[in-house]
């Protein structure tokens, strides 16, 4: 698999304008930051990996 980077400022941008979502400046380093740590903890989530013979549990019974 191909190790993509992500340019999160760049990202960050786009999605604002492509949502009409307007940033002040002033907070727009926040969220850069914030959004930054939210790939990094969903790059834990997305290659953790599971084994192949798993199954949804068919009634949630915590």
């Amino acid at each position: 698999m191909n190790e993509k980077t992500l340019d999160v400022a760049d990202y960050v941008e786009r999605t604002a304008q492509l949502l009409d979502l307007s940033i002040a400046p002033e907070y727009l380093p926040g969220v850069i930051d914030n959004m930054t740590r939210i790939a990094a903890i969903a790059t834990l989530v997305t290659e953790f990996e599971l084994p192949e013979d798993l199954e949804a549990a068919p009634v949630f019974e915590p």
